[in-house]
């Protein structure tokens, strides 16, 4: 998966002293069209990143992206451009990529959970070896700190606990993940493949239908914006959805103090405001202060009355280093087993994915007009004819 690299790219971003990193990975054609354009060929080394060097969506890019060399600089200079991470060497060589630029990992890391081997070779090549070796440093002192601390103080645990108390016990459905560093905007995104791919299962370990709910659905944005989009439902919404804010107490800007000041104060502002909530009567009090009518007090107080007693987890760190970087990813990753623990399932495989992979193989000829559709249910043939008839629209 690109989400964890993509993301640690950006979060590491003021530690950038490499060349500049692109990452592709959605087949839409759009994807590296864009990203491309722009680029200079004899400028540009391509890291395809695929375990099995088979993965349609990383394959159908990687071929795009041979193309896009060969047309500018000859085929020859394909292998100058390209390098792999890849267990499959036979296939990395056919595609015309020498041995000695080839990566290797071990075939039992799932994507999720590859960050820190060699699926992470553009984030180091971005930030340098020792900006790198810092990262892996943090992790390993969260992985550290997971094995050898008492559960009463050991993070991981307490967050699973309380992610575990939170779905099973309360039943609330989600958990909003929201950083107040912009640089961790993509941290949701990569959270929401860690745990719902881990966690979104129906089966326990011993091939039994659970009896309790699994993963939440995980979301979230980076703050401020947030605030204007969904802070209202998570305030004033029916459904009560756990946050979990994060903040730096210093920012890598040292002439924006004032701006950084703004963004605590804002993440605190939410994280009482979800805690106590405000009273009808307090919504009175206030309205009747600043002069207004009575009767148009009765008319909106109402509507600005908070519930409050609305769960919230604020985990506040220094500053966004490569050392806490690695801290914080090691102790989600943490939290994830913590939960599939508990929840009885396993954490570690993702056969969720594989029947629309399966059916994707079979409706490609059909979409591509080789085949007919007449032995696909009614809904897909119906999709499928309209999509001919869109295309004949032109």
């Amino acid at each position: 998966s690109d989400l964890g690299p993509a993301m640690a790219a950006l979060a590491l971003a003021p530690y950038h002293h490499g060349p500049r990193a692109h990452y592709v990975s959605n087949i839409d054609g759009a994807h590296i069209h864009d990203t491309l354009k722009g680029l200079s060929a004899e400028t540009t080394l391509f890291i395809i990143a695929s375990k099995t060097f088979t993965t349609v969506e990383t394959m159908t890019n990687a071929q795009t992206a041979r193309d896009w060399v060969q047309k500018a600089l000859g085929k020859e200079a394909v292998g100058k451009h390209f390098a792999a991470v890849s267990t499959a060497l036979d296939l990395v060589a056919k595609f015309g990529i020498a041995p000695d630029r080839v990566f290797g990992f071990w075939d039992w890391v799932g994507g999720r959970y590859s960050l820190w081997g060699a699926i992470g070779l553009p984030v180091m090549i971005a930030v340098g070896p020792r900006n790198f070796r810092a990262f892996l440093d943090g992790a390993h002192e969260m992985d550290e700190h997971f094995r050898t601390a008492p559960v009463q103080e050991n993070l991981p645990v307490l967050l699973g606990l309380v992610g575990w108390w939170h779905r099973v016990i309360c039943g609330y459905p989600a958990r909003a993940v929201i950083p107040y560093d912009q640089r961790l905007s993509r941290l949701p995104a990569y959270l929401q493949q860690l745990d719902m791919e881990s966690n979104g299962k129906s089966v326990t370990l011993e091939g039994t239908a659970v009896t309790t709910p699994t993963g939440p659905l995980v979301w979230g944005e980076p703050g401020t914006n947030g605030q204007h989009a969904f802070f209202q439902l998570l305030h004033q919404g029916t459904d009560f959805i756990p946050v979990e804010f994060l903040a730096a107490a210093i920012g890598h800007e040292p002439d924006l103090k004032h701006q950084h000041g703004l963004l605590l104060a804002n993440c605190l502002a939410q994280s009482e405001a979800l805690m106590k909530g405000r009273t009808l009567e307090e919504a009175r009090a206030q309205m009747l202060a600043k002069g207004m009518k009575p009767a148009e007090v009765d008319k909106i107080a109402p509507h600005r009355v908070f519930s409050g007693n609305r769960p919230s987890i604020t985990i506040l760190y220094r500053k966004l280093d490569p050392r806490t970087f690695g801290r914080l990813i090691a102790l989600y990753e943490h939290r994830v087993f913590v939960e599939g623990t508990l929840f009885n399932i396993n954490s570690f495989d993702q056969w969720g994915v594989e029947l629309g992979k399966e059916l994707a193989t079979g409706l490609l000829p059909v979409v591509e007009g080789k085949e007919s559709a007449a032995n696909r249910d009614a809904s897909t043939a119906g999709l499928v004819g309209f999509i001919q008839h869109l295309r004949g629209s032109e």
